[in-house]
């Protein structure tokens, strides 16, 4: 498994969380909403595509 993947999406999760707590107390809970909609989009596009390869991998190795 790629640990790099797993690295960035622990990234992407600490930026959130560090920005949803930025603007919930600037008063923005309406944007930290978003941000944080935003970014749980990003982390599930990133795991299709790993899902995506991992069957692409298992009709190789079936040769379906």
């Amino acid at each position: 498994m790629q640990i790099e993947i797993i690295f960035r999406i622990a990234a992407i999760g600490i930026l959130l969380a560090v920005l949803n707590q930025v603007l919930v107390k600037a008063d923005k809970s309406e944007i930290a909403t978003l941000v944080t909609l935003t970014g749980v989009i990003i982390v599930l596009l990133t795991v299709v595509e790993l899902i995506s390869d991992l069957f692409t991998t298992l009709r190789t190795l079936f040769q379906l």
